[in-house]
């Protein structure tokens, strides 16, 4: 009696259908970094990328957004992250590490480096990743050649108070 009556409420439960490719809307959205914190900046712009900012998130699945990123190289860091901050990569021969700062990096003029190291690194390890960094566009100044696809403005200052740096 309580087998039959176990697979009538079983074969009652509905799944959540996975989405096809054919359904998948990719939006634009553009974020302004003026006096951004980097880690959380890159925390949204990662989540936004995945598509975990949607009802049919599947992990599996290439479902994020295109995301336009402005005014990079007014970035900024929280405490002394900006001088004492290391990124390391390493050649693949015998001693060769190599390290730089995020300050280095904005002497170089690549500050768009900064913000797509953090954003890469929050990614899951993949191909699939890899594909999504790719919807990821950063820009120096204000002008972007992205006005075509229409992409709807996130104030990104307003989604909570502490992620503006205050300095």
């Amino acid at each position: 009696m309580t087998l039959i009556y176990f697979v009538s409420i079983y074969r009652s439960i509905k799944m959540t259908p996975f989405i096809k490719k054919k359904d998948i809307k990719k939006d634009w959205y553009i974020i302004d970094a003026e006096n951004a914190a980097v880690g959380r900046l890159a925390s949204y712009i990662s989540k936004v990328l995945r598509g975990k900012n949607k009802s049919t998130f599947n992990p599996h699945i290439d479902n994020g957004d295109f995301v336009v990123v402005t005014n990079i190289d007014k970035i900024k860091f929280t405490g002394k992250k900006f001088q004492d901050k290391k990124y390391y990569k390493h050649t693949g021969y015998p001693g060769g590490i190599k390290q730089t700062t995020p300050a280095i990096l904005k002497e170089k003029n690549k500050s768009q480096e900064i913000l797509k190291l953090a954003v890469k690194r929050m990614l899951p390890g993949g191909p699939l990743a890899k594909k999504q960094l790719t919807k990821l566009k950063i820009y120096n100044g204000e002008k972007h050649p992205h006005e075509i696809q229409k992409p709807k403005i996130i104030d990104f200052s307003k989604l909570n108070k502490k992620n503006l740096v205050r300095n």
